[in-house]
């Protein structure tokens, strides 16, 4: 049955539901059809009924197809009354990883500078995809959650399959540039989504259901971290410092300060990567007052007899201190101050 453009309809109803829960919306458009649908789902609802809007499409600059898709979300952001910008890529031949940083550095300053929060068209598809590749980067509970984890970005279709994606679109005609890299296996996205995926499913018929669900449980454990992390007492510092109660964290085995950590650090805006979160989960328990440990990142943990202080570290103090114990002491600086 076709899929109605009305309010009433509940591809509609679920999108606008998602938008006016916010004051300002910044929508992200390629051009492509997900989200090419969702800018005509949001412009079909009433004005009176929605947020500010404003249409975000990025040219990565990747041939005549790319401009043709910006040109496209323009033309059809003015069809509908609504103001657009155009992001442009400066790399040439950059990998996928990298116009992704780009593209959404592009968006999230285009949403701090209109004070609102960015829409995507990721659908339940796209979010299966990312669990699976997950799996495949050894990912822990934290990456697993993949789509569903709590996020600033609204996602309106990340309960929706691509079939009924492509069914609005044909029925109500929506226009579209495909990128022809989405059906490039060069890129592991689409090898997952062309190959691999199809034929687990194909001896599995139950193998997206498991992923989702196993998502679904990771996202909770997300949920359960933080609450936890939330009754670990640390203050701030005025340097974007953070200091933790080395009371707080006692009595946890190095497994539990591995899912953790990830979620303090978090509140000074650090990402941890898995082999940081393994070593100060360590110095966590081992460590000594006074020692340190450095993670990438520029991140250094340090242990005094109270409290742990976690900041940004500056090269050349720990140089200078480096160099002042050698002269004092002849030997090198214990191994707790290495590098991750």
């Amino acid at each position: 049955m076709p899929i109605r453009r009305d309010e009433g309809a509940p591809l509609v109803a679920e999108v606008a539901s998602a938008v006016r829960r916010c004051d300002r919306l910044v929508v992200a458009v390629s051009g492509g059809i997900d989200s090419m649908v969702l800018l005509d789902i949001v412009a079909a609802i009433a004005s009176a009924k929605r947020p500010p809007l404003l249409v975000a499409t990025f040219d990565h600059g990747t041939g005549p197809h790319s401009a043709r898709a910006a040109n496209l979300v323009q033309q059809t952001a003015a069809r509908f009354g609504l103001d657009s910008v155009v992001g442009q890529s400066t790399r040439r031949g950059a990998r996928e990883s990298e116009w992704r940083v780009e593209r959404w550095a592009f968006l999230r300053a285009t949403a701090r500078a209109f004070g609102g929060f960015v829409a995507t068209a990721h659908t339940l598809d796209d979010h299966i995809e990312t669990v699976f590749m997950r799996i495949l980067r050894e990912a822990g509970p934290r990456g697993l959650a993949g789509l569903l984890a709590e996020s600033d970005v609204i996602r309106p279709f990340v309960g929706t399959r691509r079939a009924q994606i492509q069914q609005y679109a044909d029925a109500n005609g929506v226009r579209v540039v495909e990128d022809p890299s989405n059906d490039s296996r060069e890129h592991l996205r689409n090898r997952v989504r062309l190959d691999l995926l199809p034929a687990i499913t194909r001896v599995r018929r139950s193998f997206p259901d498991e992923l989702l669900n196993l998502s679904r449980t990771a996202a909770d454990w997300r949920v359960g971290m933080h609450a936890a992390a939330d009754a670990v007492m640390t203050i701030p510092g005025g340097d974007g410092s953070l200091r933790i109660a080395r009371s707080a964290l006692a009595g946890y085995d190095a497994e539990s300060l591995r899912s953790l950590w990830p979620a303090i650090a978090a509140r000074a805006h650090v990402v941890m990567d898995r082999r940081g979160t393994h070593r100060l989960a360590e110095f966590t328990i081992k460590g000594h007052t006074g020692g340190s440990i450095q993670l990438s990142g520029g991140i250094e943990v340090r242990m005094f007899r109270d409290h742990l202080l976690l900041r940004k570290w500056d090269a050349s103090r720990v140089e200078v201190a480096r160099n002042a114990r050698m002269r004092l002491g002849g030997h090198r600086e214990p191994a707790s101050a290495g590098h991750a």
